[in-house]
């Protein structure tokens, strides 16, 4: 039952690639006046003569994995950033690891498994079969799987070392050919006190020209902009309608009924109804700007004349009250996330809190679709509940379907909720920029994985009523040792049920190319309104390293899950290459600080495994063992307390060797005066900046932006860009 299963989840599975394949052929077939969005080869260049994109040009061919293939590491870090490079290297790192492990688990680990009889009384047991569970207990023959944790976990540790040496060198040589940015000269200041009858923008001046005379540049001031910046986003969303409408004399969506979904109600021009609504907001933009001097937040971006100034700045205590004057690392100016700037110290601690218990919260309540799951897997209890579906459960396909593939498919549909609100989760936190927002969100997206796929499904049934034993530290290895082999077959077919339909859907993207086809039927957007896609970091990385994590703790107990895991990490690479390099545009650089999470979720899942295999040969009846994995977790322990010392201080903080060396290049750099002038408004909040009108726009009202304006905004959009 358990081997008709997960073949049957194969089987789906290969049949969803083959309709996507299926689809793409049909697409291959359409017009070619269908104008889609690729961003890397917009920015490029190739788009036809009438503005257009060409769907066969977007759709991949035969000749696309050599174009992802062929970029170096240099070039592609040129293309993409630091950050999808290092997203590539964590599928470079585990293919280096289970292509050992399954090299390992092959020759060694199934042959021992497969010829033991422990497990020949059971039925349905064909692939425990291949698991540790059915070698015999006492066996000398678990040596062997000994052997192969310490040499597995030895290997990781090697590879781990490597990679991090490997990356933070790619992080310093980012950094020396960079050209001067504003986030390096900059920092962010929070708890500004403020004396009375005096503005904070005098306080902060007042401050650094005392206590930074000499590397003192500017300041700029953060206010409560958020009703503006809804504002502001009305109004550009408002005048990108009233542009399509211009630029269609003929469209039939002129006319539109004034009710609801504009099925009802009279007929109006919306033409003039757009044009109306956008000088409304505009003299309520106006309006609300001539307010903002009043509403100044504590805080300010404080920028220095150079980058060690400003590292001086950030890593000294400012003031004698810890809780004023905290300065942080400023953002790129893009990356800056302007609605959430807390008043005070405590409101963010608050904030945090709250975000701590919603979170742990929703773990909890989805143990409810991971209950509904596991009881899927155990037809015997669908029968005792639904007595009359009893004859049709008992047939072959429905219940290969129900237990191989389904239970997956329900978690997919849960789990896609779960990356949107740890994303709000995260911005609630008081983060000041989308990569913080990232970087936390991914961390709670990869715990909550863990938990609630891990270890609600492996500790659920027949473990789940003896929490007297779990809560036992000294008994956790024992009920691991029990429950997690149970579970192999069950993540196999999550692996492939979920990892292999995630790659396919992500080469052929037919989500957004259908929801471009249908916008551009019923909403007549252009290819100039397409903003360009990024790659959600905070989603993809938690989902590779939960597949590491099987991958890892499975080595000895299930090898025969190592082959799903290396097709997914094989084919996943190649395309996710393909993805960032020509179809998803970085919004952020944090020049691979996620680099860290992934080497401390590694060490995490080699603790794990010690863990359970202490458990393991305890069962099996093999104590010396058990008590000989202990160095070895300590051991891993310590090789990453030395990796947190020689390497994660690199991404933390850049050393004063760099930050002078570089400052010594720009003293040549004849650009460097310009750079300062921009450097005074890089952190200007664009809810402050005029709406961006162009020329097209008439009406009795007087625009928001002059001309000489508009060259200012569109100065102030390419701050990321200044030399």
């Amino acid at each position: 039952m358990i081997l008709s299963a997960l073949l049957t989840s194969v089987g789906i599975n290969l049949g969803l690639c083959f309709i996507f394949v299926t689809l793409y052929s049909i697409l291959r077939k359409q017009p070619g006046n269908i104008v889609v969005y690729a961003p890397r080869l917009v920015s490029g260049g190739k788009l036809q003569d009438d503005g257009e994109f060409n769907l066969e040009r977007l759709l991949p061919n035969a000749g696309w994995v050599r174009r992802a293939w062929e970029p170096s590491d240099d070039e592609f870090i040129s293309a993409a950033g630091l950050d999808a490079f290092v997203f590539i290297r964590i599928f470079v790192f585990s293919l280096k690891v289970f292509t050992f492990a399954g090299i390992v688990g092959t020759i060694f680990l199934l042959p021992i498994n497969y010829t033991g009889t422990q497990l020949r009384d059971l039925p349905n047991k064909s692939l425990d079969s291949f698991s540790i569970s059915n070698v015999n207990n006492g066996s000398h023959r678990l040596w062997i799987h000994f052997c192969a944790a310490y040499v597995f976990t030895g290997v990781v540790c090697i590879l781990l070392y490597f990679e991090y040496k490997y990356i933070a060198s790619k992080r310093i040589a980012c950094f020396y050919s960079s050209k001067p940015e504003p986030h390096q000269f900059t920092v962010l200041v929070r708890g500004i006190p403020v004396p009375p009858e005096r503005t904070c923008k005098d306080a902060v001046e007042q401050f650094f020209m005392e206590y930074h005379p000499s590397t003192y540049h500017s300041h700029s001031v953060v206010r409560r902009s958020s009703k503006l910046q809804i504002l502001t986003t009305d109004a550009e969303r408002l005048y990108k309608r009233l542009t399509q409408l211009k630029n269609k004399d003929n469209s039939p969506q002129r006319q539109r009924r004034d009710g609801f979904l504009g099925l009802f109600g009279h007929k109006v021009d919306m033409l003039d109804h757009y044009e109306k609504t956008l000088g409304d907001i505009a003299d309520n933009v106006r309006i609300e700007q001539s307010f903002m001097a009043g509403k100044e937040v504590p805080a300010a971006f404080v920028s220095f004349k150079s980058r060690f100034g400003a590292a001086i700045a950030l890593h000294l205590q400012e003031g004698v009250n810890p809780t004023h004057w905290i300065t942080e690392q400023a953002p790129q100016p893009h990356d800056v996330y302007w609605p959430f700037f807390s008043v005070t110290f405590i409101r963010r601690w608050i904030s945090k809190m709250v975000a701590y218990v919603a979170c742990n919260a929703i773990t909890i309540l989805f143990l409810i679709p991971v209950a509904l799951v596991q009881g899927l897997t155990h037809l015997d209890q669908l029968e005792s509940m639904f007595p009359a579906l009893r004859s049709i459960l008992r047939l072959a396909v429905v219940s290969q379907v129900i237990t191989g593939y389904l239970p997956i498919l329900i978690l997919q549909v849960f789990l896609s909720f779960v990356p949107a609100l740890m994303i709000m989760l995260s911005s609630l936190q008081g983060y000041i920029s989308w990569s913080q927002i990232q970087k936390s969100a991914c961390t709670k997206v990869l715990w909550f994985t863990i938990w609630n796929i891990f270890f609600a499904n492996v500790l659920s049934g027949s473990a789940l009523y003896r929490l007297n034993y779990l809560l036992e530290p000294k008994e956790f290895p024992r009920v691991l040792a029990e429950a997690v082999p149970v579970q192999a077959s069950f993540f196999m077919a999550y692996v492939v049920a979920f990892g292999w339909t995630n790659i396919a859907s992500e080469l052929f993207q037919l989500i957004p190319l259908f929801y471009n086809y249908v916008n551009r039927f019923f909403g007549g957007d252009c290819d100039d309104d397409f903003e360009a896609p990024t790659i959600p970091y905070h989603k993809e990385v938690p989902r590779i390293l939960f597949f590491g994590l099987l991958g890892v703790t499975y080595f000895i107990l299930a090898p025969l899950i190592l082959p799903f895991l290396l097709v997914y990490f094989c084919v996943g690479y190649i395309i996710y290459r393909n993805q960032l390099l020509y179809v998803y545009v970085p919004k952020f650089e944090t020049r691979g600080e996620f680099w860290p999470t992934v080497h401390n979720y590694t060490i995490f899942s080699l603790i794990l495994m010690h863990i359970i295999v202490i458990g393991i040969f305890g069962l099996k009846k093999l104590p010396i063992a058990s008590g000989l994995i202990l160095p070895l977790s300590i051991a891993t322990l310590l090789f990453n307390e030395y990796c947190q010392k020689r390497f994660f201080p690199i991404f933390q903080a850049y050393p004063v060797e760099c930050l002078i060396k570089k400052d010594r290049q720009d003293q040549n750099n004849p650009n460097m005066s310009e750079f300062y002038d921009k450097l005074t408004k890089a952190y200007n909040d664009p809810a402050l900046m005029p709406i961006k009108y162009s020329g097209r726009f008439r009406s009795r009202r007087t625009p928001l932006l002059s001309s000489e304006s508009q060259n200012s905004v569109r100065e102030s959009s390419s701050q990321d860009n200044l030399v």
